[in-house]
């Protein structure tokens, strides 16, 4: 593929500026709620769009490249929708090798000389092609503390796409919000609305929570009641480029400890090969960290002995899950069940990602707990990929610009939680 011309990488800023989003004085950052689908467990965000604007639900997806919605059979209705035309600078940012007619009145997701793509469920993993569309977006400001004034970012570039791609996904969603770092991806394309730095932050409200957690889009502060700044609670690993997977998010797990041992791993498997296979990924669309099997086995192992050390019993174990306990036998605590912590060891042992029991352990139907680690198959893509049950209730911040993954410790135990923040209005 011949490299982008640099006209339209310049171009791309520019295209998403208009009124109060190009003003001199910008937004620290915007926000948006995030809550979780109780069926499905997937992670739903709220974002307007549209002329007049609508509230849609959008499926939360770190590994997406696009913001997607369903455009078929008359759904989408909007008075500022506009298509993107091949060999222009949105379509170039979009590294489309596409462009298509539509036999059909033109309409959202059927036009002539149209830019295609093609967005992924990566729930179901199943993509398909669409047309490059533009329309506006909108979302709040915020000072860290409070939402303020909507700040409008018109001819957001997102894919139109066929209704059966929904499939898999929470009732009444409407499509997927790609945060990957890709150009089009949904917070490059929010940075030109903020004063942001590339910077966004993902703070997951636990299963269960009745109020939401929130997604921020630029820089800190992020302030959850009674008053904690999580930025400041933040360590920092590298985030890692996967050749075969460039915009996907990567960090360098060089070891795994089970109450502060560590435990016999094939390291190998830590790293990419030739393929880009390997290493370990963060997804927002996979409920329970998933680990290769060698990997895994070692993981439960170590953590039924260390269990059993604690006089913890274990029972009869509830899909999809490998190793489950007697809820009786579990002490509570503020930081969740009374289990073995496991540390996942980043690029050195000063650096570690610590997983207490309030997100190792999850509860199942029978009021057994289990251990909320799934076994991956023998040969993944990637060998480990931390799911959203590890990342409840903890800060995460991805910034694009220094490549680098700020994560916090659970923030129980800064007595906050995820679903903390003040969503009300100072505007």
């Amino acid at each position: 593929m011949s490299p982008r011309p640099a006209s339209a990488l310049l171009l791309i800023p520019l295209l998403f500026c208009a009124l109060s989003s190009c003003n001199a004085a910008l937004p620290r950052a915007l926000v948006v709620n995030v809550t979780q689908d109780s069926a499905t467990l997937q992670y739903i965000a709220q974002i307007q769009q549209k002329t007049p604007l609508q509230t849609e639900s959008l499926v939360l997806d770190l590994t997406g490249d696009f913001l997607w919605v369903q455009c078929d059979n008359g759904t989408y209705k909007s008075s500022t929708y506009r298509p993107v035309h091949c060999r222009t600078a949105v379509c170039s940012a979009a590294e489309s090798i596409a462009c298509g007619d539509c036999f059909g009145p033109p309409s959202p997701g059927c036009n002539n000389n149209s830019c295609g793509v093609f967005p992924e469920n990566t729930v179901t993993r199943t993509s398909t092609g669409g047309d490059l569309s533009q329309d506006v977006v909108a979302a709040y400001s915020t000072d860290g503390k409070n939402p303020g004034p909507k700040v409008t970012v018109p001819r957001f570039a997102f894919s139109c796409t066929p209704g059966f791609l929904l499939k898999g996904l929470a009732r009444g969603a409407a499509g997927m919000a790609g945060l990957s770092r890709a150009r089009l991806a949904l917070p490059t394309q929010l940075f030109a609305a903020s004063a942001s730095n590339h910077k966004f932050a993902l703070c997951l409200p636990s299963t269960g929570s009745n109020t939401p957690g929130v997604l921020f889009f630029g820089n800190g502060p992020y302030f959850f009641l009674p008053g904690i700044d999580a930025s400041q609670l933040l360590s920092y690993t590298p985030l890692l480029k996967n050749p075969q997977y460039k915009n996907q998010y990567f960090i360098g797990v060089t070891a795994i400890q089970i109450n502060g041992k560590s435990i016999a791993i094939d390291s190998a498997r830590l790293k990419f090969d030739s393929q880009g296979k390997g290493g370990t990924k963060l997804s927002s669309v996979v409920p329970y960290t998933t680990v290769a099997t060698p990997i895994y086995t070692a993981i439960r192992n170590a953590f039924v002995n260390a269990a059993k050390a604690r006089n913890i019993t274990r029972v009869a174990s509830v899909k999809p899950f490998g190793a489950c306990f007697d809820a009786k036998t579990v002490l509570s605590t503020r930081l969740g069940p009374s289990v073995p912590t496991i540390d996942l060891v980043l690029q050195n042992s000063n650096t570690t990602w610590s997983i207490f029991g309030a997100n190792s352990i999850v509860q199942v139907s029978n009021g057994a707990l289990c251990l909320g680690f799934v076994d991956g198959g023998a040969d993944p893509i990637a060998s480990i990929v931390i799911g959203t049950q590890q990342m409840q209730d903890s800060l995460i911040q991805f910034d694009l610009a220094a490549s680098r993954l700020g994560f916090s410790s659970t923030l129980l135990g800064s007595r906050t939680t995820c679903s903390n923040f003040n969503f009300t209005s100072t505007a």
